[in-house]
């Protein structure tokens, strides 16, 4: 059980720092057209576009990031719960 946690959490994180990333080369001009940022698109943008149709963007200011790292948590919670429920407590 301690192993499938590891690798799902692991997996998380691996996804908050494509996120983070993600949102950092939208500060830098053409850095999204990259090979590499149109990779990450691929990967975060499905998460944030719900989000973007609920909270639309103030001004410049795009909050659905912010709200896709909180949804991202709160699932990173349920899954680790479920994981646990599956395999038995600690």
């Amino acid at each position: 059980m301690v192993f499938v946690l590891t690798v799902v959490n692991l997996l998380f994180r691996i996804y908050y720092f494509m996120m983070f990333a993600y949102i950092l080369m939208s500060w830098v001009p053409n850095l999204q057209g990259s090979p590499i940022g149109q990779l990450l698109s691929r990967f975060v943008e499905p998460i944030f576009v719900p989000f973007r149709k609920i909270i639309p963007p103030i001004g410049m200011i795009d909050l659905s990031p912010i709200v896709a790292f909180f949804a991202l948590y709160f699932a990173q919670i349920g899954a680790n719960q479920l994981i646990i429920m599956l395999f038995g407590g600690k």
